[in-house]
């Protein structure tokens, strides 16, 4: 029998009538012939929920107590869902992410997994039952309950379909797929019914919340088809897969947005060799993830850097430049919030000219003005002021004419 791992996000599990239209579904499922691991995220607003109550209790929680507490809430809704699924007569069983042996590394709110065993996942399929796995979690080499970080069930759920073999991984959730801009700014965007990892890749990192970066990266690595698709409407939604290389390419299959970084610049930087590595290695010691990075031209021996960082990082970005700004003799350490970043995608800007040439006109006509640029082979990003960002979007999506017939 073919098996298919499907992973239910938080709206679609979000109280009691929904986890039995769940049910439901995987009882569908079954019924054409497949065998089926569940994957299933905190009901609702859970994971908030618990954050709250954790500040309202002390200032002070230690990583691995907050991973003890927020990973509850998919423990919650694993075993509710199969006893949804009993009282269909379907055979069920529940499983924490130590139970179904996902094996993690001891980094707690962001652990990485090392190995996924799934002995017990295997036993169950072969008894004719249907793993329903708590997802976002897992056991550390330490014994220790860890979470996944941000996406994590997603992440959950494609490791297991990579260690069972499984034909695709399907991810349901509030909307029906990915589509060419978010549909609360651009209505008229469409729908995407295929999409590559490498695209897929870049949607996800340049803003697009539809599906983790880290579960997209361990789709590609492990060769592991994803589905996208509503658990409202369960129509087909959008397929990530490998790239097709028989087919052309769409010059910008999307265009995305991020509101979620704010600037920095280190002003007077002495234009020496080993200065921006000093600067860059203090910014990663403490895990800071940068995005764009910008260095003037050198004037009089000194030059300005600037670089984007997600908002949530950026007053340890401030305290490690501040820090570092007199031992490197650099001058003034500036932040800036209201930044946003708009970005084009798509697998034929490889072999198509004119495509930045076109942004930049768009956005210039408009009087958008663009403060720093970064690319990849299939990527073109500029970062915007935050107020401009949502009508960026709709203009270099009607000029690239993405909604399709």
């Amino acid at each position: 029998m073919a098996l298919v791992v499907q992973k239910y996000g938080g709206t679609s599990v979000s109280d009691a009538e929904r986890v039995r239209a769940v049910a439901d579904h995987v009882a569908r499922t079954r019924r054409q012939g497949a065998d089926v691991v569940v994957v299933v995220s905190a009901m609702g607003k859970t994971t908030d929920d618990l954050l709250r109550l954790a500040s309202d209790v002390s200032t002070v929680q230690p990583p691995r107590e907050l991973d003890m507490l927020l990973t509850s809430g998919e423990r919650v809704s694993a075993p509710l869902l199969a006893m949804a699924l009993a009282g269909l007569g379907v055979d069920a069983v529940s499983f924490t992410g130590s139970q179904a042996q996902i094996i993690t590394d001891t980094t707690h709110l962001n652990a990485k997994i090392v190995e996924v065993k799934a002995d017990r996942l295997r036993a169950a399929l072969a008894e004719g039952r249907v793993p329903v796995v708590a997802g976002f979690q897992g056991v550390s080499l330490d014994r220790d309950v860890t979470s996944l970080g941000r996406g994590g069930s997603d992440t959950t759920a494609v490791a297991l379909a990579a260690a069972l073999g499984a034909e695709a991984c399907e991810i349901y959730t509030d909307v029906s797929g990915v589509f060419s801009a978010d549909p609360r700014i651009v209505p008229e965007a469409r729908r995407l019914a295929r999409v590559s990892f490498e695209e897929m890749l870049d949607i996800a990192a340049s803003g697009g919340r539809v599906l983790a970066l880290r579960s997209v990266e361990f789709a590609r690595n492990h060769g592991v088809p994803l589905h996208v698709r509503s658990s409202f409407t369960w129509e087909p939604g959008t397929w990530v897969v490998e790239e097709d290389p028989s087919m052309e390419q769409a010059v910008v299959t999307a265009v995305t947005h991020d509101i979620s970084e704010a600037k920095v610049t280190v002003t007077g930087v002495p234009d020496k060799p080993g200065i921006a590595a000093r600067l860059f290695r203090a910014l990663a010691d403490r895990a800071v993830n940068v995005d764009t990075i910008v260095q003037n031209t050198s004037l009089h021996g000194t030059t300005d850097i600037s670089f984007t960082v997600p908002k949530t990082d950026l007053e340890v970005s401030l305290d490690v430049a501040r820090a570092l700004a007199p031992e490197i003799g650099a001058g003034e350490v500036m932040a800036d919030d209201g930044i946003a970043k708009v970005s084009l995608v798509g697998a034929g800007m490889r072999s198509h000219p004119g495509v930045s040439a076109t942004m930049f006109e768009v956005l210039a006509t408009a009087a958008i003005n663009i403060e720093m640029i970064s690319t990849s082979s299939i990527r073109l990003s500029c970062v915007v002021r935050a107020d401009r960002v949502e009508e960026a979007v709709r203009l270099l999506h009607q000029a690239f004419e993405l909604s399709g017939g």
